[in-house]
Parts: C-alpha cells; sequence; structure tokens
C-alpha cells in the first residue's frame, strides 16, 4: 500500500509503464546487448555505467550503486516519495486511481496538513512583500545588502522580513479568513499568557523561509539585525515540518547535486546563500541543529560524495565529531550489517581557516579558495587521525590513546587495501610499527576482508551496494533471483541458515517472504522492498546472468554448506584451543593442535584424492 493506492492500481501502472521509454526521456540510452546503457543520471560520469534490462523492468548504475524499478527511478531523479511516484507515472500512462476511502481522522490530518501549507505560503508572501515592496523593510534591505546579499539572491530564496509590532502578520492572515487557531499551528503566532489572544513569532528580523525538496514552504527562520538575542529564531515543529528531516536550500540544490555527485552541508542560512551566490549551488545547510539521520538518507537521494564545512573554532570542531560519529553509525547500522566503505560513503571534512565561517571566507578569498580548501578536504580517518594527535600529542602515553581512538574505525573499513593504506599513514604519522597497530585490530575483531572483483561486473556492484565479501551467499542469492526453481531446494536445507551476513540473509529472506517463483516476478518483488540497501543489492545480484542449472546449483549449494560445516568445525577446535591455553593445560593444548593438524592433513589427503580424479 502506498498512500491508500490499491495494490492491484500499482501493479497496473508498473505493467504500464515501459521502464526503458521512461528513463529515455532522461536519459539518452543505447542498445547494448540485450539490455539498454547511458551516462548515470545521479552522478557525474564520463563513461556510461548505467544499465537498463527491458526484460527485468530494472535499472543498475556499476558506478554509484544505484537501482531498482521504474518507480525507484521516479523517485530518485525528481526527490519524491513511492506514492507521489506511482501518481505521476498512472498520470503519465493515463491509468486512474480509485483512492481508497480514508478514515475520518486521515482525511481530517491532510486536510489540516493542506491547509497550513497555504498558511504558510501566504505568510511567506507577506513577509517578502514586506522587505522590497514596504518602506519599514529598508534597514532589512540595508543588512543584506552589507551582507553581500544581491536582489537577485533575495528572490530566489523569497527571503521576507517581519516588521516590528506585535500582531501584523496575525492580521494579515485572519482577513484571509483563517482562524487565529489554525495560524498557531502553523507556529507563526503565540497566545498571549492572559489568554487574552495571540501576537506574532516573528518581530523586526530577516526572514528565511524554510522549504522541503519539492519547494514547498513549511516553516521560516528568522534572524536579528543587530547583537538582540537571540539571534536566530526558528518555527517549532508542525504538521508540516519536521526539523530532523528538512534542509534548508535543498529546494534549489537537489538538481546541482545530482548533477555534481557531491553536496555541501553547512549549518547556517547565510553560509548557504553565499555559496549559492558564488556559484557552489551543491550546497545545504542544517537548521539549527546538528545533521540528523533522516537528512544523511535524504541527501543520499542526491549526492554520494558529502562535504561537512565547520568553522576552525572549538564549537565547530565539536560539532564536525558529532557529525563523524552520526556518519559512522549510519553507514554501519542503517544499511544492516554493512560495514565502512569509502566508495559508499564518501564524507569529507572542511574546517575553515581561524576566524573564518563560509560566508566570511567567500567575501575574503573568493569561491576558487574555498574549492581548492575543499579538493583537499580530508575523510573521515585522516580527520580523526588528526584531531587524535592534536588531542593526545606523541608521548607514549598519546600514541597508545590514538590507536585506541582509531581502532573502531580502522577494523570497521571492509575493503583490506583501503584499510591496509590507512594503517601505513596512521603508522607513519605517529612513528610506530604497523604490525603493532595491525596486532591491536586483530585482538579488537577486524574483518576479513577477500579480495574484490574488478570494478563494472554485477558481482562487484552488489558487493560495494552492500560492503559484502562473501560471495558464496552472493552467488547464492543471485542464484534464487535468477533460478527460482532452487528456491525449495534451498529452503529444505535450511540455506539461508547458515548465512553469515546479515544483509544477504535479509535478501534471502525476502525472496522466500513474498513467494518468488519467477524470474518474471523481480519488478513486483522490488515493489514491495523500501529504497535502501536490501534493494540496491537484489537489483545488482539480479542483473547479472550466470546461466544457472538445476545440477549447477545443487552442486554449489553442496559446496556452501561443506564450507561452513568447515569454518564451524575449525572455529570449534580454535575455541577450544583458547580455552585450554587460558586454563594453562599444556597437555590438553598439545592434544588439541595434534588434532587439529590431523584435520588439515585430511583436508588435503581429500584435495588431492579429488584433483587426481579430475586428471584422470
Amino acid at each position: 500500500m502506498a498512500g491508500h493506492i490499491p495494490e492491484d492500481k500499482i501493479a497496473e501502472i508498473r505493467h504500464a509503464a515501459d521502464i526503458v521509454e521512461v528513463i529515455g526521456e532522461s536519459v539518452l540510452l543505447k542498445k547494448s546487448g540485450k539490455n539498454f546503457s547511458g551516462l548515470c543520471p545521479f552522478h557525474a560520469e564520463k563513461t556510461p555505467s548505467f544499465t537498463v534490462s527491458p526484460d527485468k523492468q530494472i535499472f543498475h548504475c556499476f558506478g554509484c550503486g544505484a537501482g531498482g524499478n521504474v518507480f525507484s527511478f521516479i523517485m530518485k531523479r525528481d526527490g519524491v516519495g513511492f506514492a507521489d511516484a506511482v501518481r505521476r507515472l498512472a498520470a503519465r500512462g493515463g491509468v486512474e486511481i480509485p483512492e481508497r476511502s480514508l478514515s475520518p481522522r486521515a482525511k481530517r490530518q491532510m486536510s489540516e496538513q493542506a491547509t497550513l501549507l497555504e498558511v504558510n505560503r501566504l505568510a511567506a508572501d507577506y513577509f517578502r512583500q514586506a522587505l522590497l515592496q514596504q518602506p519599514t523593510g529598508k534597514p532589512a534591505v540595508d543588512y543584506l545588502t552589507r551582507r553581500g546579499v544581491t536582489r537577485e539572491t533575495i528572490e530566489k530564496f523569497e527571503l521576507g522580513y517581519a516588521p516590528k509590532g506585535w500582531d501584523h502578520l496575525l492580521g494579515y492572515i485572519t482577513r484571509k479568513k483563517f482562524s487565529p487557531t489554525l495560524i498557531e499551528k502553523a507556529g507563526l503566532v503565540i497566545p498571549r499568557r492572559d489568554g487574552s489572544g495571540f501576537y506574532d513569532r516573528f518581530r523586526d528580523r530577516i526572514i528565511f523561509p524554510i522549504h522541503d525538496e519539492n519547494a514547498r514552504v513549511v516553516g521560516f527562520g528568522g534572524r536579528v539585525m543587530d547583537s538582540s538575542a537571540p539571534k536566530y529564531l526558528n518555527s517549532p515543529e508542525t504538521l508540516v515540518y519536521t526539523k530532523r528531516r528538512v534542509l534548508y536550500g535543498l529546494n534549489h540544490a537537489k538538481d546541482s547535486c545530482r548533477t555534481s555527485g557531491s553536496v555541501f552541508i553547512v549549518e547556517g542560512y547565510l553560509d548557504l546563500i553565499a555559496l549559492h551566490q558564488h556559484g557552489v549551488t551543491h550546497a545545504v545547510a542544517t537548521l539549527g541543529t546538528a545533521l540528523t539521520p533522516e537528512q544523511i538518507r535524504l541527501l543520499a537521494r542526491y549526492a554520494g560524495r558529502m562535504v561537512l564545512v565547520y568553522d576552525s573554532d572549538e564549537a565547530g570542531i565539536r560539532s564536525a565529531r558529532r557529525c563523524i560519529d552520526l556518519f559512522w553509525k549510519e553507514h554501519v547500522d542503517f544499511r544492516r550489517g554493512d560495514v565502512f566503505s569509502e566508495e559508499r560513503a564518501d564524507t569529507r571534512i572542511l574546517v575553515l581557516p581561524e576566524g573564518h565561517d563560509p560566508d566570511s571566507f567567500l567575501m575574503a578569498h573568493g569561491v576558487d579558495a574555498f574549492r581548492r580548501l575543499a579538493q583537499s578536504a580530508p575523510g573521515v580517518i585522516t580527520f580523526v587521525m588528526e584531531q587524535a594527535v592534536q588531542q593526545h600529542g606523541l608521548s607514549t602515553e598519546g600514541k597508545i590513546r590514538i590507536v585506541s581512538d582509531l581502532q573502531s574505525y580502522l577494523t570497521a573499513i571492509n575493503d583490506s587495501v583501503a584499510r591496509a593504506l590507512y594503517v601505513k599513514q596512521l603508522a607513519e604519522r605517529i612513528r610506530l610499527d604497523e604490525t603493532v597497530i595491525l596486532e591491536r585490530l586483530r585482538a579488537h575483531g577486524s574483518p576479513n576482508a577477500g579480495p574484490r572483483p574488478g570494478v563494472g561486473t554485477a558481482t562487484d556492484a552488489g558487493r560495494r551496494a552492500a560492503g559484502i565479501h562473501e560471495p558464496y551467499e552472493q552467488r547464492i542469492i543471485a542464484m534464487m533471483l535468477q533460478f527460482p526453481e532452487i528456491i525449495p531446494e534451498i529452503i529444505q536445507n535450511g540455506i539461508l541458515e547458515n548465512f553469515s551476513h546479515p544483509l544477504l540473509k535479509s535478501a534471502g529472506e525476502s525472496i522466500l517472504r513474498h513467494r518468488f517463483e519467477s524470474a518474471e516476478q523481480l519488478p513486483e518483488l522490488l515493489a514491495k522492498i523500501e529504497e535502501g540497501a536490501l534493494k540496491e543489492t537484489l537489483v545488482a545480484l539480479a542483473m547479472s546472468d550466470e546461466g544457472w542449472t538445476r545440477s549447477g546449483c545443487s552442486a554449489f549449494l553442496r559446496r556452501f554448506m561443506e564450507t561452513r560445516q568447515k569454518q564451524v568445525s575449525g572455529a570449534s577446535m580454535q575455541a577450544a584451543i583458547e580455552a585450554a591455553e587460558r586454563e594453562h593445560d599444556e597437555a590438553e593444548v598439545m592434544r588439541l593442535l595434534s588434532e587439529k593438524q590431523k584435520m588439515a592433513v585430511r583436508r588435503e589427503k581429500q584435495k588431492m584424492s579429488a584433483l587426481r580424479k579430475k586428471i584422470v
């Protein structure tokens, strides 16, 4: 169910909207075998890595990992939710949507949301007129001019002014036949303490209307023009405005973010406006709070590379560390078992020179200097490393604390090459032997990282989509999608119960839960799965074609179970040896080591025997 649209209508719309035709309206596609390819619309590239499969009705980019069905494409291209994507495709295909009847409560809520949006639009118009068309707005215009804000920028961001006085806005909107109680629900007025009525929330302030990604006014920010406190005043949360889910300027930035593949994230309205005015249009701002998980997920629709911009003072560094911790948690937990990958989570930290915020830096040094700084902005690991060095110093005790600060970050990197390079960088930075750091990481539980296949393959795309290094498990999921006849055997033998990677296990369980019986059901399967790592992984693994046969599938499943059993046996033996060592039972340690050696000899003999049979 999507916004009360019946499931059968969603299926009808999906069948009516051929994915090649829909995507072809935005992307120049060329035939490539049985698929189509083109330049990805979601990140900047010169060589086509974007593939559309007409047979499977899915798309996938081997460069940035974006993928899904026709609804997913509209959602990502237009920055809308699933229900809106369905409605847009319905309108395109001439399919009528009979909306299911809403409950009285749902109807009231939808009506109230629409009314609050209308009230906000009226307020934005009032503030803009007060700034540009009323004499009382001249001091505000002069202030913005001194700050370097042009008339063009004022109009682009719909800036306004809230005049002095207690009820100017209240009177304006009530004359439009809206009740004071409704205006209060929009967060624009505050009830008087004596209960005699309401007064305007914003008075004698520059007004920054806050739009959602669909350009609807959902709230406001107000700034004083002198040293009064508080400097900034923001709308409270309302039925249409939730701070953690909105980013200032995203309605203007999203197309540039898609084109460039990156986004700058700043902390203030005027900082954001300064960047846009200097041509850095792929920039957004948080709304008086630290960056939130919801905002990260929102930005991930539009950009793969995120550059967080901070002042160099103590408060700025604290904000940077908080956001790093949030980004780290988001890329480990939100992706359901994923571990950190520089490819999927390219986050940079740009700390400006002392005494500057983005606005003042651009005014003093220009946009070219800002771009040069951004180009050299360190990644998360390098930034944390340098902060740890500054905090702890390079004494013996300091080096111990530095390694301790970095170990959780380093052990979470799933790319063995990237991890090795960062370990080398840390070792050189603090003048410590690499083997000492590696030993500390092993003790901390560093994940195994196998060799990565070549970039540009479907297998590699699946691995990058989920940070996965479980080739057996990947191929089994691909098998389930491409040769679903094998699914009963997978269920009978409890194959998924032996999976070690949580995201792949979740993918397999989704396939079973949706009773997947034919490759033709792939669009239906994807339509029932929310956007995110799970859907991207399924799309990437479905995109490949391995030509499975029943005998080949059965043989592969047997090898998988044999490998798992050996791993379990070896792990049990190792655990027993470690337990005996802790008890200082030398005789038992020697017995177990001898047994382990015999097991290794037996496995080697089995391999040689199998090899001789193949040769014969």
